[in-house]
């Protein structure tokens, strides 16, 4: 098939706006990396460069000191992010899926009760209180797991409008007359065709999880629990303080304390496992996002 000229240009086009895209949401990633190996002498006297004139690992340094607690901050994450993501997508398919039977009775009043909670909450100090007078998770895992258990209206949705649009309703009716149950329909038929919608929510409830810092900032007083985001943000939080009582010393001294090298490592350190994990789901996210996104 030979093709027209103009769409031969549009390609072009295309390709070139896609390369710009792309560069421009790459740099800023090497930009972090490159400042994050450059000394704070050199980031002080020349500010941000992608080739750093002085090389230095004197921010990861700091943070193989701290490797204990780094670890067990890592560990802790993990746990959360896997088991979180785990009861968020069940809770989520569960809901999503009786929303889907078009025969469902009081299907609308329920989707749009959950629609409603995208627009409006409680707030952050009657959630506080309910979370710590009624459901005591305060300096415990579950504040990390408990407040983030939908995460977003937006996912029932989505996944929600998935189901109801790419699975087709003659499946349903087959398995009715074959005798299978709702939850053997859900666990046999739904949950494999939904894969694609499943895992890119999960991989949204995952970076949800992996990125919350704020629960861990509202509920947890014990350091010993921090996930890596509070820790990292404690560690900047003493390397600033650290950096403004020195005032006193020479400019030389308080440049010499990696502050701004360790910013940029801390933030590389916490964001490189989803940088590795993105590329094996992509097509999963893209794909279900597409596909869950269409109006049903």
């Amino acid at each position: 098939m030979v093709r027209s000229k103009s769409a031969k240009r549009f390609e072009i086009l295309a390709h070139t706006v896609m390369i710009f895209v792309t560069v421009c949401i790459v740099l800023p990633f090497i930009l972090l990396f490159m400042s994050s190996i450059t000394s704070e002498t050199a980031l002080v006297r020349d500010g941000y460069s992608f080739f750093p004139k002085e090389f230095s690992l004197d921010a990861y340094g700091f943070i193989v000191d701290n490797a204990s607690n780094v670890f067990r901050a890592y560990g802790i994450t993990i746990f959360v992010t896997v088991v979180g993501t785990a009861i968020n997508l069940a809770m989520s398919a569960l809901l999503a899926y009786p929303l889907s039977l078009k025969n469902l009775p009081g299907r609308r009043i329920l989707s749009f009760y959950i629609f409603f909670t995208m627009l409006f909450n409680g707030g952050l100090v009657p959630t506080y209180l309910m979370y710590t007078g009624i459901f005591h998770i305060n300096n415990t895992l579950l504040a990390y797991i408990v407040p983030g258990f939908l995460m977003s209206a937006m996912n029932v949705m989505l996944i929600r409008t998935f189901f109801a649009n790419s699975i087709p309703d003659a499946l349903f009716e087959a398995a009715q007359i074959d005798g299978a149950s709702q939850f053997q329909i859900f666990g046999k038929i739904v949950l494999p065709l939904g894969k694609p919608i499943l895992v890119a929510m999960g991989l949204l409830s995952g970076l949800g999880y992996w990125n919350d810092w704020t629960n861990g900032l509202y509920y947890i007083r014990d350091t010993q629990l921090y996930g890596i985001q509070n820790l990292l943000n404690k560690m900047i939080t003493d390397l600033t303080a650290l950096t403004q009582n020195a005032s006193g010393a020479s400019t030389t001294a308080i440049a010499d304390i990696p502050s701004a090298s360790v910013r940029m490592a801390i933030a590389f350190v916490a964001m490189l496992p989803i940088l590795c994990l993105y590329p094996f789901l992509q097509k999963y996210f893209t794909k279900g996002i597409a596909l869950g996104a269409v109006k049903g």
